[in-house]
């Protein structure tokens, strides 16, 4: 699967063989012998869409970790409480310690808590991919800078040659010159 460049590059930037590599490593030498980029890939491979349970569960944990329903959770009790204790003293439906409340709040719990937990699970899944993509787009971006950094060093070791060349010629002309003029210095 890898071409010749590839098993070149590997040995180069990573110091072995293309066939040691990780299958991301080897993606992304892929990648740049292709001259393609990584970062425009949207949706990696193998990735599913969201089905209708995934995403009740993703806008159930959205609004149970909300200041709003956070704060209006917090005002349901308080009329739960005063309802029954202050307002309602004799035919109160949950007098005091509120056990059905207690009921309702297990019961919201028991259900919340995995439903929270499946749209943590999504999400971390999701970070995973995501840094798993960023790890290859930075991967790329840091063999195409020490590969620009090769080019760099190359261009100026040639101009460096050639001016030390140019220098070279320019010293043999002058000492032709003053062979030919006789040395006479003009001051």
């Amino acid at each position: 699967m890898a071409t010749h460049s590839s098993h070149d590059s590997a040995e180069r930037w990573f110091g072995r063989p293309a066939d040691s590599l990780p299958p991301r490593e080897r993606r992304v030498l892929e990648m740049i012998g292709l001259r393609r980029p990584i970062s425009t890939e949207l949706k990696p491979r193998g990735i599913e869409a969201a089905g209708l349970g995934d995403r009740i569960a993703d806008r159930i944990a959205v609004i149970g970790g909300s200041w709003g329903f956070i704060l209006s959770f917090l005002a349901f009790l308080v009329v739960w409480s005063v309802v029954n204790t202050l307002l309602l003293k004799s035919a109160a439906f949950d007098p005091y310690p509120y056990i059905f409340l207690n009921l309702v709040l297990s019961m919201l719990a028991a259900i919340q808590a995995p439903i929270i937990m499946m749209s943590q699970n999504r999400a971390a899944a999701r970070d995973r991919r995501e840094a798993s993509r960023d790890y290859e787009v930075n991967l790329k971006a840091e063999i195409e800078i020490l590969g620009l950094h090769d080019k760099l060093d190359r261009l100026k070791y040639l101009e460096i040659s050639d001016t030390r060349r140019l220098l070279a010629e320019i010293a043999e002309r002058l000492e032709r010159i003053e062979r030919r003029g006789g040395g006479d210095d003009p001051a």
